[in-house]
């Protein structure tokens, strides 16, 4: 990459397809890299077209880095017949209905009734990412552990503890999962979750020169800010 390269980060989507769009359309020629911050499914109402959409921009973009959320990793689980029914709870009907797929079937037929490239897309999201700009993970970084030794559990479902600790991290961490009405902004953390699919915010950040981009969301969720 050159120095004057430019990155894109956005939040988490929830089904909020609309709100995608109007989004990449203003930031399509903004930056060089676009890196998206996990959380494609659940909650809105149309998952299915939100992940072909993402399929799409990554045809027509060399650098797209797709990670991974803690809604994905839920829908991996519910399809290898290991969840307790925390995916349903958590969204997972409107993600199921979405691919035409009726709630009440079994998980294991569910997995053959999405498309393959549906199914490649969830298998090859990364769990983080790091480039000159920043360090990039759905909901935190655990402090003083090395990168290569992050473990899913933190990366994907940390809130708290990894909003409050003042440890300095090598690059800024850019993260979503937790929502704020507005993004958060300390000095080794930007947190840019604005709750699409309460009716919030899309929101997308273009680094290094720090500046937001956000879009309407969709009111698909309920008004509660849920905390899963």
């Amino acid at each position: 990459m050159s120095a004057l390269s430019k990155t894109c980060i956005i939040g988490d989507i929830h089904g909020c397809l609309t709100s995608l769009q109007s989004l990449l359309k203003l930031v399509d020629k903004e930056a060089d890299t676009f890196v998206f911050l996990g959380d494609y499914i659940d909650r809105g109402s149309e998952s299915k077209e939100v992940v072909e959409c993402i399929l799409n921009f990554k045809k027509k973009h060399r650098n797209v880095i797709t990670l991974l959320g803690n809604h994905e990793i839920m829908l991996t689980n519910y399809l290898r017949g290991y969840d307790d029914g925390t995916f349903m709870r958590a969204g997972g009907k409107e993600t199921l209905v979405s691919y035409g797929i009726k709630p009440k079937t079994k998980p294991e037929k569910v997995a053959k009734l999405f498309p393959e490239e549906h199914m490649n897309f969830f298998r090859e999201l990364a769990l983080l990412w790091e480039n000159e700009h920043g360090i990039y993970v759905h909901a935190g970084i655990e402090p003083g552990v090395h990168l290569t030794r992050q473990v899913s559990s933190y990366c994907l479902w940390a809130r708290d503890e990894f909003i409050r600790t003042p440890y300095k991290f090598s690059k800024p961490i850019i993260f979503g999962h937790t929502v704020f009405r507005e993004p958060l902004v300390q000095e080794n953390k930007i947190g840019i979750d604005t709750g699409a699919v309460y009716g919030g915010k899309l929101t997308a950040l273009l680094l290094p020169e720090k500046r937001f981009i956000s879009v309407n969301g969709e009111k698909n969720g309920s008004s509660r800010l849920f905390r899963r």
